[in-house]
């Protein structure tokens, strides 16, 4: 199976990675990445580090989410520790990966795929797992919108970098984000998620909207900041998007998807969404990260993005079942859905690394002997 054509590939030849911005405490924290890069020998590869930090956090929040279905059980308080701790280690994972390719001269755009795709999952696991540590399925909307609204932020950012060919970090970035998840799980595990019920004196609120406050807070002001650079116009020709397309075309495709997430969720008949809280929410962030990476591959290789695309089958049926009046149970169609959106979204992520690999003559888990080394086509 090909994904890219050949001219792609051509283009994705010429692709460098290019950033700009840096949040409040990422100098800080790279004091330690620096030391912790050193400790690792030069002969594992950058993807190697990046995919363990990514197991780490899939294991680390399947123990919560299977625990917590509902986003409403309260699981042992170790669970919450581990997740705390199994954070810190993807997050210190993700910073070093790109600073093994540099220093062992294996930076290529396969890298820089590979790290996103991760990142793509990672978003999703970690909102449900830390949405199920504040018993948020007990205010189901306040879930919904956490958990999709990471997704789509996410896909904002890289919008922003298919615009304007460069991926921006703000004062408050995934850096600030993570380390308030990690403090939500500390204190879930160490007083108990029940504290997040908890009416504040004075406020008359629920101490879970401190935190909620400050994510939707951040959140809009982060959107605000990628809206604007946006409207400022691209890098493309007459202010076009990398690719010479329309600045505003790829909001169609997160759209539709958060629209038929919220339409599906609010007129199933079963309250699919409020029963099944976690699966719902884990099927359209599935969903959500096919969707981001087709972004990704499309800004890389200078692409217009599609608009179709197999991952919007599984909504679709959903969709289309409520519409016929149910004619399938919705829990079961939602597992075939779900079952559908993982494989497809494994399948693609393969086959493109798969054939990016073996066009820029690299390895994607190893690094070869210095003897045997190919000088990639790209850095």
């Amino acid at each position: 199976m090909e994904v890219l054509s050949s001219q792609q590939l051509k283009r994705l030849e010429k692709h460098k990675y290019s950033s700009q911005g840096s949040s409040l405490l990422e100098p800080y924290f790279q004091v330690f990445w620096r030391w912790l890069i050193e400790i690792f020998p030069r002969t594992i590869a950058p993807n190697t580090i990046t995919i363990t930090g990514l197991a780490v956090n899939i294991i680390s929040s399947f123990f919560i989410m299977w625990s917590s279905p509902t986003a409403t059980e309260t699981v042992p308080s170790w669970i919450y520790v581990f997740n705390a701790f199994a954070l810190f280690i993807y997050q210190a994972l993700d910073a070093i990966d790109g600073k093994q390719a540099r220093r062992t001269g294996t930076s290529s755009p396969l890298g820089e795929l590979f790290d996103h795709g991760c990142d793509s999952i990672s978003t999703v696991v970690v909102a449900i797992a830390c949405s199920c540590s504040m018993l948020l399925g007990k205010s189901p909307n306040m879930m919904f919108a956490m958990c999709m609204v990471s997704v789509m932020l996410f896909y904002f950012g890289h919008w922003v970098s298919y615009v304007t060919g460069t991926l921006h970090f703000g004062k408050v970035d995934v850096t600030e984000v993570q380390l308030g998840t990690m403090a939500i799980f500390m204190v879930s595990g160490i007083c108990g998620p029940e504290i997040w019920e908890m009416e504040l004196p004075m406020l008359s609120i629920p101490a879970k909207f401190i935190p909620l406050l400050f994510v939707f807070g951040g959140c809009a002001m982060t959107a605000l900041r990628f809206g604007a650079l946006i409207v400022k116009g691209g890098c493309g020709p007459n202010g076009s998007s990398i690719a010479g397309t329309s600045v505003l075309s790829p909001f169609f495709n997160m759209a539709i998807v958060s629209l038929l997430a919220l339409i599906i969720a609010k007129k199933s008949e079963t309250d699919l969404f409020e029963q099944h809280p976690v699966l719902y929410l884990m099927f359209f962030g599935v969903v959500g990260g096919k969707v981001t990476n087709r972004l990704v591959v499309a800004h890389m290789t200078r692409s217009e993005l599609q608009l179709l695309d197999t991952s919007l089958l599984g909504p679709m049926l959903l969709f289309l079942n409520q519409y016929f009046n149910t004619i399938f149970n919705e829990y079961f169609l939602l597992w075939i859905c779900m079952i559908h959106a993982s494989v497809d979204l494994l399948l693609y992520l393969t086959n493109t690394y798969r054939q990016i690999s073996s066009h820029l003559g690299i390895a994607i888990f190893t690094i070869p002997p210095p003897e045997q080394q190919v000088v990639p086509k790209s850095h």
